[in-house]
C-alpha cells in the first residue's frame, strides 16, 4: 500500500507528533509498504521518503516550522500524490499541512484517515496570544478548507464551557466528519468527539514506539537503589502551560534531599521554568535530542507526568515504559496508557501529589523495583507491530 503521511510537526523539532510519524513512516516500511512524510521542515529532509512543503520565512509559532502559503502546499501535495500514486492519505495535524492534504485528496479523490493527537482546545488557550481572538481567526481560516457549517457542538460538557474551547471542538469535531475514517490513539478522547458529533467511524489505536528506539535502548534493567544513592527523577515534554511543568518543579522542592530532579524539552514557558529551577535540586536541560532523552531515561528511577486533562496517549510515556521506567501521573485518563503495577497516579493531582508519590517510592521497601519489572513486563505493549496492524485495518476499511 502507499500512504502519504501529513503532519505539520516533524523532525528535528521534539513533540508526540513528530515522533509518531516517524515510527509509523519506519512500521510500516518495514511492512513492505511505500510510505511518506509530508511536512513543513526546519532541516533538509536527506531521503526521498520526506517531502518539505512551503513554509512561512517569519511566523513560526511556538518554534515550529509553519506550512505557509496553502496553495502551494496543495500544489505540491497533488503533484507528489500524484507522482508517488499515494493510495490513501493520513493526516496528524489540525493546520495547514493537514487541511492542504485533505484539499489535494478530495481534488483527487483519496480517502483521508485523520488522526486526533490531542486537545487543541487546551493547547490552543494555553499557547497562542489573546485566545479570545486567536482561536476565533483560526477557527475561520480553517472553516475555509474544512466547512464547520453544520457541526454544533454542545456547551454543557467541562470541556465546552468556554466560546473559544467550543470554537476548537468545533474545528476537531468538523475536521474529523471530513475525513473517511478516525484513528484515536485513546479511547478517553474518542468518547469525547462521538459525544460532541463524530459521525465518521472512530477507531482506537494506540501509538507505539518504533523497533529502532526499542533496540537502541536495549534490554532494560529493574531499577534498584543503593544505600547512599540518590533517586533520580526526571521529567520530559512541550515546557507549556498545558503540560504543567510547574507542578513538577515546585513538587521538587518537597522533595527529600537524598532525591534529585531533572527537566527536559522546550516551549512557551521556558524562561520561567529556567527560572524557577535556580538554586533546587532540579537541573535544567531544555531541548535535547530523542536519543539523548532515552538515554536519561535509561538512567534515571522514575519519571513524572504533571499534565491533566490535555494529554491524549503521551508517546514520552510509552519511551519511559520501553526504557522500563515506573511512572507517577496525575491525570486518571492516562491510566489507560500507563502498565497497572507500574505507575502511581497521584492522590492529588498537584505538587503535593506528586511529593507524595515520590516519597513513597523513596522509602517504601522494593516498591521501586517492583514497579519498573512490572513496565518491563508491559514493554511488549508499546511495540510497533500491534499498531501498525491495527492501522493497516483502517486504511484497508477507508478504501473499501
Amino acid at each position: 500500500m502507499r500512504i502519504a503521511l501529513v503532519s505539520d510537526y516533524y523532525l528535528p523539532t521534539l513533540g508526540g507528533v513528530q515522533t509518531v510519524v516517524k515510527a509509523q513512516l519506519e512500521g510500516l516500511t518495514r511492512a513492505g509498504h511505500e510510505a511518506t512524510v509530508f511536512a513543513p521542515l526546519a532541516v533538509e529532509a536527506g531521503s526521498d521518503d520526506v517531502v518539505a512543503l512551503p513554509v512561512a520565512r517569519h511566523f513560526h509559532p511556538d518554534g515550529y516550522p509553519f506550512t505557509w502559503p496553502p496553495r502551494k502546499a496543495i500544489a505540491v501535495l497533488e503533484r507528489e500524490f500524484l507522482r508517488r500514486r499515494i493510495e490513501v492519505v493520513h493526516v496528524h495535524s489540525e493546520m495547514f499541512a493537514a487541511l492542504a492534504a485533505m484539499r489535494a485528496a478530495r481534488t483527487l479523490g483519496l480517502p483521508v484517515v485523520f488522526t486526533v493527537h490531542g486537545r487543541v482546545d487546551v493547547y490552543s488557550v494555553n499557547v497562542l496570544p489573546v485566545p479570545s481572538l486567536s482561536t476565533a481567526l483560526l477557527a475561520g481560516i480553517h472553516g475555509r478548507y474544512v466547512s464547520h457549517a453544520h457541526t454544533p457542538v454542545r456547551s454543557d460538557r467541562p470541556y465546552t464551557r468556554t466560546v473559544a474551547a467550543r470554537r476548537m471542538w468545533r474545528l476537531m469535531v468538523s475536521q474529523a466528519n471530513a475525513a473517511t475514517r478516525v484513528a484515536v490513539p485513546s479511547a478517553h478522547l474518542a468518547a469525547k468527539l462521538i459525544d460532541l458529533g463524530v459521525t465518521s467511524p472512530v477507531t482506537v489505536v494506540p501509538n507505539a514506539i518504533e523497533d529502532s528506539v526499542i533496540e537502541s535502548l536495549g534490554p532494560p534493567v529493574v531499577r534498584t537503589r543503593r544505600e547512599g544513592d540518590s533517586l533520580r527523577v526526571m521529567w520530559c515534554g512541550r515546557v507549556s502551560p498545558e503540560k504543567r511543568p510547574g507542578v513538577f518543579v515546585d513538587a521538587a522542592a518537597r522533595f527529600a534531599p537524598d532525591v534529585t530532579g531533572d527537566m527536559y524539552g522546550d516551549g512557551v514557558s521556558r524562561t520561567a521554568v529556567k527560572a524557577a529551577v535556580q538554586g533546587t535540586a532540579v537541573t535544567w536541560h531544555g531541548a535535547v535530542p530523542q536519543g539523548e532523552v532515552l538515554g536519561a531515561m535509561s538512567d534515571h528511577h522514575v519519571f513524572v507526568s504533571s499534565s491533566l486533562d490535555f494529554d491524549n496517549q503521551p508517546m514520552v510515556m510509552l519511551e519511559a515504559i520501553a526504557a522500563g521506567l515506573p511512572i507517577v501521573y496525575c491525570d486518571p485518563d492516562l491510566a489507560e496508557t500507563v502498565p497497572p503495577f507500574g505507575s502511581i497516579l497521584t492522590v492529588t493531582p498537584d505538587a503535593a501529589g506528586v511529593a507524595q508519590a515520590i516519597e513513597r517510592i523513596r522509602t517504601e521497601p522494593g516498591l521501586l523495583s517492583s514497579l519498573s519489572a512490572a513496565t518491563i513486563a508491559w514493554r511488549k505493549a508499546v511495540s510497533i507491530d500491534a499498531h501498525v496492524s491495527a492501522l493497516l485495518e483502517v486504511y484497508e476499511a477507508s478504501l473499501s
